[in-house]
């Protein structure tokens, strides 16, 4: 599953309400203004977010924004009043399932359900009580019925709501063996985004109406089915809705047949094929109203995106990626994807990003949709990204499952690391390693220096504990250390190693070690001792560089190691880990290539590069791989700067140095006067990426000078670095440019409008003129349009962009509306826009 990690929904609020409003307003506290820094400088994930905003008040602790959020545990009396008095206790495995025949039916008037599952099961050992998963479900007949066809009604039922089990009590004990245990039940078709719920979309007559959908992870199969609702408890699963059968229904697998229903006009039976054995959490369903599009891929695998009613071709370019994708998974693991058919649908209310059920894949309609002519390239690398993300987990995650939630950051990790080799593969003009660097290394360096951050893996007991634990340190962390290893070991090896486990462990379940124990078997290299380190030690190092010339002209290095804090604190003894780091070491006479690679295990080391030139510039972390922060002597630091002006680094390098001396400033490591003016050597630099990135750092530093003499002078000093590339770029697309290139150029002309460049500022007022009077802004250039413009306007001109924003059906020209109302500097319009963010129209309308 994609969590929104720093998700559309809430990173709005990052520019909605902009600096300007921390200098306008006068009604907000101190701590709500130092939580709304904290809301726009870090990338915290989308939970986090909220849980500053609200305990601070900088929002109000109202019901209307909570349940749109879908926030679970947000509030700390909300979670007590629930927590359960008895110690967890995983489920026994006296009586375990083997294949659940279901039968629903949901009633849309009522927003209740029908149930009846019938469970082939296997008795273990000698017991009277059947102990499963429930919850928000009412049993109206439980009966055991034994392998030669005798039947016994339960005794008594006993829902526990608290803890979400029901425990089946017969008047004799079940005989071992196979039996078959009949459930009828009824259930709520909830509005909670979780289990069997519904969800409100709006036909294209105007009229509301609902779909019936599900998400299940981690653990709400059981608010739609009776079951045995942990990862380990396979079983597989014969799927039958009734619904209207005018009505798109969809499962798991392929539809068998639909038969309608005996007296009854216009239902039907729609019944489907046995899914594979796997966890509960992967089970799907939906009954709704949809169009669809179909390809298949060159493996004759069928593939379908469902979008909504007349949207058909909203889907083609993710329909497009997902063609690309499934066959490179299948070469890249070598195992072929196992389903016959692959859905992958748009979802109107979702809480998630995406849900990687097996075989119907779910997504919020942002993920997967993209307007040809409307949507933004970033918006397409997006959706490219997050099918590259789901289809991964059919096999890392579906045909191997985690033994338990513990161990769910592989699953999450390990797809968001190789969502992005995928996409590079299917499309390598997106750059998309560097993207990487800036939106999962970057974060996750960020949030793991902090003093209250977490291993990757931590013991997870109830599940309920999941969506508390697992942030962008599980995603974005576990991804970057997946990466490492990727690179410390090879690729041949890392392939082979990834297929050996998945062979090994196909349709059953497996913990981390696993992994590690195949992988040192491909690689002959010690990946258990090197990865231990770096799942269950917090944070991570920074590496002190210098080096001398010995005398025999050779020059040596000495490094360091000692772990980073951003706060600058010296750790204690028992926080200062060692980690065993892979190090590469690039020269300017070496460079594309590595110089020397070695793994620095000890807290200092030194190594001997031979006679380098006098000229020689020396770089660690080629490409930004391993995990930690390279603190350069002045001297060495000195030639990189010059290497960057030159760009004759990769573009993941300068990310990398650039977040490092940002980094290492805040640590009170460098001065921020040297690193202005290391950044000096950026003003030839042309990677969108880089200055998106770049462009961040430099905005957090703005934060820090808000009301100041200084201020000025910063946003002078911003304009003066972006405006060579922004004269290079000029407004208008050049011929023969990348999509990098026009995503780049709006990148630029935004940051040089909202920090007060008259030139840009006069001509996104004339551009936008002209949008208005049905001369289209193009869809990558409009966010900086609509930013620049707004920086000094008047009230009438915020008031035709949000009567845009009402008027829009496109959820991304929503959000590009939504994220530059915060470039409003008045104090009049600050106010409006805090209303408008407050209001019904941006939480609904805009983004569920």
């Amino acid at each position: 599953m994609l969590k929104l990690l720093g998700s559309n929904k809430v990173l709005s609020f990052r520019n909605l309400l902009s600096k300007s409003v921390i200098q306008k307003t006068k009604n907000y506290s101190r701590s709500s203004i130092q939580s709304y820094k904290i809301l726009t400088n870090s990338r915290l994930g989308s939970i986090e977010r909220s849980q500053v905003l609200v305990r601070d008040n900088v929002f109000p602790k109202s019901n209307l924004i909570c349940k749109s959020l879908n926030f679970r545990n947000i509030y700390s009396e909300k979670n007590s009043s629930k927590m359960s008095t008895t110690e967890f206790v995983r489920l026994p495995k006296s009586v375990l399932p083997v294949n659940y025949a279901l039968e629903l039916e949901p009633d849309f008037k009522n927003f209740t359900f029908n149930g009846q599952v019938v469970i082939d099961v296997k008795v273990n050992s000698e017991t009277n009580t059947v102990l499963l998963n429930s919850a928000e479900l009412s049993f109206k007949e439980a009966v055991f019925e034994t392998s030669n066809g005798t039947k016994m009604t339960s005794s008594s039922v006993k829902l526990d709501d608290q803890n979400e089990l029901g425990t089946i009590t017969f008047p004799q004990a079940l005989p071992l063996g196979t039996g078959r245990l009949h459930i009828s039940y009824t259930g709520i078709l909830n509005d909670k985004l979780k289990g069997f719920y519904r969800s409100k979309y709006v036909h294209p007559s105007g009229e509301e109406r609902y779909a019936a959908t599900t998400q299940f992870e981690a653990a709400d199969a059981r608010r739609a089915l009776p079951c045995w609702d942990e990862p380990a408890l396979k079983a597989t699963f014969d799927v039958t809705i009734i619904a209207e059968e005018n009505k798109t229904v969809l499962s798991n697998m392929p539809l068998l047949d639909a038969n309608r229903v005996e007296g009854s006009q216009n239902l039907k039976r729609f019944r489907f094929d046995r899914t594979p054995i796997m966890s509960t959490y992967l089970l799907a369903f939906v009954v709704g109203e949809y169009d669809y599009i179909e390809d298949k891929d060159r493996n004759g695998v069928l593939i379908r995106v469902y979008t909504p009613l007349g949207k058909q071709e909203l889907g083609r370019f993710a329909l497009e990626v997902a063609v690309k994708t499934l066959p490179f998974y299948t070469d890249y693991f070598r195992i072929s994807y196992p389903l016959p058919k692959l859905d992958l649908i748009a979802i109107a209310d979702f809480a998630a990003g995406a849900m990687e059920n097996w075989g119907l894949v779910t997504y919020r309609e942002t993920a997967l949709l993209v307007d040809p002519k409307n949507s933004s390239l970033m918006s397409k690398q997006t959706v490219a990204i997050v099918v590259g993300h789901e289809l991964a987990h059919q096999w890392f995650g579906n045909i191997v499952t985690m033994e338990w939630w513990t161990h769910l950051w592989l699953n999450e990790g390990f797809a968001s690391w190789i969502e992005y080799l995928c996409v590079d593969h299917c499309l390598p003009e997106l750059d998309i390693w560097t993207h990487f660097v800036n939106s999962d290394y970057c974060r996750a360096l960020e949030l793991d220096s902090l003093k209250n951050s977490h291993p990757i893996e931590v013991p997870v007991g109830p599940p309920s504990e999941v969506d508390e634990i697992f942030d962008a340190i599980s995603y974005s962390k576990g991804a970057t250390a997946i990466r490492m290893l990727h690179s410390y070991i090879g690729d041949d090896a890392f392939r082979t190693g990834l297929h050996n486990y998945l062979e090994k462990f196909k349709y059953r379940n497996a913990v981390t070690e696993d992994l590690w124990e195949a992988l040192t078997e491909a690689s002959k290299k010690p990946v258990n001792e090197l990865m231990q380190l770096w799942t269950s030690q917090t944070g991570y190092p920074y590496i002190n560089i210098s080096h001398l010339v010995n005398s025999n002209g050779e020059t040596v290095l000495k490094l360091s190691q000692e772990r980073f804090f951003s706060n600058g604190a010296k750790p204690a003894e028992q926080e200062n880990f060692l980690w065993k780091v892979p190090i590469t070491i690039v020269t300017k006479s070496s460079y594309p290539n590595i110089h020397k690679e070695i793994v620095l295990e000890n807290r200092t080391d030194e190594v001997n590069l031979g006679v380098l030139a006098s000229d020689e510039w020396i770089k660690l972390n080629k490409n930004t791989i391993g995990i930690y922060r390279s603190n350069y002597s002045p001297e060495l630091l000195l030639k990189l700067s010059n290497v960057i002006r030159e760009q004759t680094l990769h573009p993941t390098d300068r990310l990398g140095l650039q977040s490092d001396v940002f980094a290492l400033s805040q640590a009170g490591l460098l001065s921020a006067a040297d690193v202005l003016k290391f950044l000096e050597g950026y003003s030839t630099e042309e990677n969108v990426t880089v200055w998106r990135d770049l462009i961040s750092n430099l905005m957090s530093l703005s934060h820090t000078l808000l009301n100041t003499d200084f201020q000025p002078q910063f946003q002078a000093f911003v304009v003066k670095l972006l405006k060579p590339i922004s004269k290079k770029l000029g407004w208008d697309p050049i011929p023969g440019e990348s999509g990098l290139q026009g995503m780049c150029r709006a990148t630029v002309l935004r940051t040089l409008g909202i920090n007060g460049d008259r030139e840009t500022i006069e001509e996104a007022k004339r551009r936008l003129e002209a949008h208005f009077n049905g001369k289209l802004v193009p869809a990558d250039l409009r966010s900086a349009v609509y930013s620049s413009a707004l920086y000094d306007s008047q009230e009438a001109l915020l008031d035709r962009l949000i009567d845009l924003h009402n008027r829009s059906d496109l959820q991304e020209e929503k959000m590009r509306i939504a994220t530059s109302l915060g470039s409003v500097r008045s104090e009049t319009l600050i106010k409006k826009v805090l209303n408008f963010a407050l209001s019904v129209s941006f939480f609904f309308i805009s983004y569920f």
